[in-house]
């Protein structure tokens, strides 16, 4: 099996030239997923299509080379990585279909699990699976890899939660289930496939030893290997098909859609804290518990408390938990309050037997609750944070009947002493006796890699043949397990999963030595690198749930892919390479095209935030020192200069045209490399802005605030097409009047800034001076922190936060401003036109993304809030400069605001993009509000 250049022509002749990667940074981006392995495909294809997966199958089989299927790539057992042809899922492949009120989805593989579960939550239903990486894994992996979670068990699986299927299998054949014209062309074409399947599923169930050890490792939570349990639990031959595809990890064929039965997400919960003096009591209360109305039991040993005790808002007695102790977190889910009390006292008299050594009880609070489970979810990212540099961190996943759980616990942490793993940590899901162990590793010396070999023995021994357990729970078998599925299997059950494969896949080349591999030493070929890079992403684990946030993934690069790089260019200089094409490659696709919202930080379990290094990497390249400088010094004259070029372009648009405007535009933009903005009518005209604190009037009675207008709200009014032409400036000022407050304003206002425009560009000391110099304007505006402060615009209000706090000033953004003050001021009569909202990553990082909601929502009752756009890409000008990142990253809002009159959101700079790529006006939060309210009445 040799990649030849004749596949790639191949390849090329069939997909368009930007859908095909074999670029170093690409293909070394891609040959990185959530596991400990690491292989770099020769060539990456994003598909768009189901067509093109049939074509790259046709290639693959002309050529003999192997293919391999990813979706988010935050599998955990390198099931989504390759040497050869990876296809991964472009942006079409988001559709969903929601049936019978919810009862059932038909979902394309590349759907998030956690949009799912949000366009099912009105009607009361969700998807079985909750993986922990829900808000970031695709349909696509959870079905490949039967994942699961903490509330799933075995029953809201994938496989008994599989209404339909789609599928694509390796001779290119299409199968849809829930097609009669499809099935039967399927049944005509591929009749000796299916006689095949009902041929082994017969043999299986006459041979009485095989179906009953089938039958004990499925009423275990167990992932190792493929799906067999199929040939005994159904009889149809698309059934058996269909469900051995659950499983699978893409060696059997492609999804392109499943349709779920669904299950109750229900309203009323309640969640408790146990803590046992010892694993015992605490294993023998998880089995209690079985037979109980319990939604989830996960099962805390004392490392994994330890590993978690100094996290703000846990309680302060995890600290002082005896040695031995062992923890229980509990939830209970019901559809009514009532109900739920039933539930809650069935529960206590069950548990009323153990003592307890500390608790927290039932509690229905969801903050309380949130913490209680950050505790849980906490555990792993714990461990990753505080591994040695250059070591990954490895999360295994194993089944113990529920009855010898105890004992597992225990054997298991005998085995981390014998093999030295002093920070390994147990945690999982004991209703199924499903235990999570998690451990440091390094990979850079062959006595670790041999320690790592010896542990792995052992464990397989532990877990397979002495307790006929599962080495694989819900993390899918991979590379990880491949060596070790006749051990717990058995040959029979072994031999039985390759005339599978032969059958499906005869020559081999769906993701090959994943599942099923003949090499003993698979699991220990191919290890993934950790080397340091910074310490601002040394931490970094790799995981990809980042990935959704990030506006330039699929553009560029997703801060995991960023690291993955910068940490091999930081390898390679190490040893003595050359590193200059790969770091001029870097300086587009990982720099350039970041926008440092820092969204991803929220998103990733260590909270690391690669917008902090991009803007690190920037500074130490940065060479207009004394430019920043002089524009710090001079930034009213920087202002100035700002509102004449608006103004030039908005005469020349007035005399030449838009249109024309457009084309001239894009010429010098062409001719300048680029180094010209692009013109376009969403462009704003200027600010005509006069200091009004040379006009402020006395003390009147009134309470004050002081309204510290942004930059761009001081040079960037309303776009010349716009319906609505008053600035910011003055519709904010009439409104914090309307609502009862005089308005006053820091001195030499046009002078100010945040410091966010020089911090973006790599310029921190000049951004730090700029923003010393507001606070102490605001100290003086403010009597020293009496009067509240309002900034119009939500990323200068996060630029300052921190420092304002320090100072003693009270801050707000308009969002906390309308709600904290406006709302008891003002009354709102809300009008029928059909809004679209936008939360900006600064409003989200305030943690105001609901309160902005709700405030709009007053003020319409038509609101539509697009999905999956998280960040805009503007990121203060890139919109301008580095147009394709706002493009790419607001690809699907016309089609989402289609409809809709108006935009509303709360930074003057997004709004412009936001205008661009919808076709409607955005405007600031404060107009709309303005336009809807009165004052209210004095009784």
């Amino acid at each position: 099996m040799t990649f030849t250049p004749e596949v790639l022509a191949d390849i090329r002749q069939r997909i368009p030239e930007n859908r095909v990667f074999n670029d170093p940074v690409s293909t070394l981006a891609f040959g990185t997923d959530a596991s400990f392995y690491r292989l770099i495909p020769k060539v990456v294809v994003r598909v768009q299509d189901e067509a093109e997966v049939v074509d790259l199958l046709a290639i693959a089989r002309r050529h003999k080379v192997p293919v391999t299927f990813r979706a988010a790539g935050t599998s955990l057992s390198g099931q989504a990585i390759s040497d050869s042809i990876l296809i991964v899922l472009g942006d079409q492949w988001n559709g969903h279909d929601i049936r019978e009120e919810g009862r059932q989805i038909r979902l394309q593989p590349g759907v998030i699990g956690a949009q799912a579960n949000a366009w099912l939550a009105p009607k009361g239903f969700k998807i079985g699976p909750d993986p922990a990486s829900i808000n970031a894994c695709k349909i696509g992996g959870i079905v490949a890899n039967n994942a699961s979670g903490m509330c799933c068990g075995t029953a809201q699986n994938s496989y008994h939660t599989l209404a339909g299927m789609r599928l694509v299998l390796a001779d290119g054949a299409v199968l849809d289930t829930e097609d009669p014209a499809s099935v039967s062309a399927f049944r005509d074409s591929h009749g000796d496939l299916l006689a095949a399947l009902k041929k082994l599923a017969i043999n299986t169930r006459e041979n009485p030893e095989l179906a009953e050890r089938i039958r004990h490792k499925y009423r275990l939570k167990n992932t190792t290997g493929l799906s067999l349990n199929a040939l005994v639990d159904f009889t149809c031959p698309l059934d058996i098909l269909t469900h051995l595809m659950v499983g699978s990890e893409g060696t059997l064929g492609f999804v392109s859609a499943v349709t779920y039965n669904t299950v109750p997400e229900y309203p009323d919960k309640a969640t408790a804290l146990l803590v046992f003096r010892d694993a015992e009591s605490c294993c023998r209360a998880a089995s209690v518990l079985r037979s109980q109305p319990v939604a989830a039991v996960e099962l805390l040993d004392r490392r994994s408390l330890r590993s978690v005790q100094d996290k703000p808002g846990l309680p302060d007695w995890i600290h002082d938990v005896s040695e031995n102790a062992c923890a229980l977190l509990v939830e209970t889910r019901a559809s009514s309050s009532q109900i739920l009390d039933q539930q809650l006292t069935r529960i206590r008299q069950a548990l009323a037997e153990f003592p307890l050594e500390q608790q927290v009880d039932f509690t229905r609070d969801a903050k309380v609750s949130d913490q209680l489970w950050a505790i849980r979810k906490g555990t792993f990212p714990a461990v990753g944070a505080v591994r040695p540099n250059g070591t990954t961190v490895i999360i295994e996943d194993v089944t113990f009947p529920i009855d010898q759980l105890s004992e597992g616990v225990t054997r298991l942490q005998a085995l981390f002493v014998k093999h030295g793993y002093d920070d390994a940590i147990i945690f999982g899901h004991a209703l199924e006796g499903n235990l999570h162990f998690v451990f440091p590793q390094g990979f850079d010396d062959p006595a670790e890699v041999a320690r790592y070999e010896a542990f792995m023995q052992d464990v397989a021994q532990l877990v397979a043949v002495e307790f006929g357990g599962s080495l694989k729970a819900e993390h899918g078998t991979g590379r990880n397990m491949a060596p070790f599925v006749e051990l717990e299997w058995g040959h029979d059950a072994w031999q039985l999963m390759w005339q599978i494969k032969r059958l499906l896949d005869p020559e081999n080349l769906l993701n090959p030595d994943v599942v099923l591999s003949e090499d003993p030493q698979i699991h220990l070929k191919n290890l993934k690198p950790m080397p340091e890079a910074d310490p601002l992403v040394d931490k970094c684990i790799e995981c990809g749930f980042c990935e959704p946030v990030c506006p330039s993934e699929s553009l560029t690069l997703s801060p995991r892919q960023r690291i993955v790089i910068w940490r091999d260019i930081q390898a390679r200089r190490r040893a003595g390479e050359d590193t200059t094409e790969l770091e001029k490659a870097y300086q587009y696709h990982g720099l350039d095209t970041c926008a440092a919202t820092g969204l991803c930080a929220q998103r990733c379990p260590v909270g690391i935030n690669t917008g902090d290094l991009v803007r690190k990497l920037r500074s130490e390249k940065a060479t207009g020192q004394s430019v920043a400088n002089q524009l710090a010094k001079h930034f009213a004259g920087a202002l100035k200069a700002t509102r004449f070029v608006l103004a030039g372009a908005s005469t020349a648009e007035r005399l030449l045209g838009a249109p024309l405007l457009t084309r001239l535009s894009a010429g010098v933009r062409k001719v300048s490399g680029g180094r010209v903005a692009q013109w376009d009518p969403s462009l704003p005209q200027p600010v005509r802005f006069v200091s009004p604190a040379e006009e402020q009037a006395p003390a009147d009675g009134r309470p004050r605030v002081v309204y510290l207008a942004a930059c761009v709200s001081r040079t960037m009014g309303p776009a010349r097409g716009d319906k609505q032409q008053e600035p910011l400036i003055e519709v904010t000022r009439r409104l914090l009047e309307k609502g009862g407050y005089q308005v006053v304003y820091p001195e030499e206002l046009d002078s100010l800034c945040c410091g966010q425009p020089f911090a973006s560009k790599g310029y921190p000391d000049q951004a730090a001076t700029k923003k010393d110099e507001l606070i102490s304007a605001l100290l003086r505006a403010s009597r020293n922190g009496v009067d509240p402060i309002y900034c119009d615009t939500s990323p200068c209000t996060l630029q300052i936060r921190e420092a304002a706090e320090e100072a003693g000033l009270t801050l707000f953004d308009p969002v906390r401003f309308i709600r904290d003050h406006l709302y008891e001021r003002l009354d709102f009569e809300p009008e029928q036109t059909p809004l679209a909202v936008h939360v900006t990553c600064s409003t989200q990082h305030l943690g105001e993304s609901d309160g902005l909601i709700d405030v709009v929502r007053r003020c319409s009752t038509q609101v539509v809030v697009p999905e999956g756009i998280h960040c805009c890409g503007f990121a203060g000008d890139k919109g301008f400069n580095v147009p394709e990142l706002n493009a790419h990253s607001l690809k699907t809002l016309a089609e989402q605001t289609a409809g809709c009159e108006e935009g509303i959101s709360t930074s003057r700079t997004c709004e412009i993009g936001l205008s661009r790529h919808s076709g409607i006006d955005y405007h600031g939060l404060v107009y709309l509000v303005d336009r809807v309210t009165r004052p209210k009445a004095i009784a």
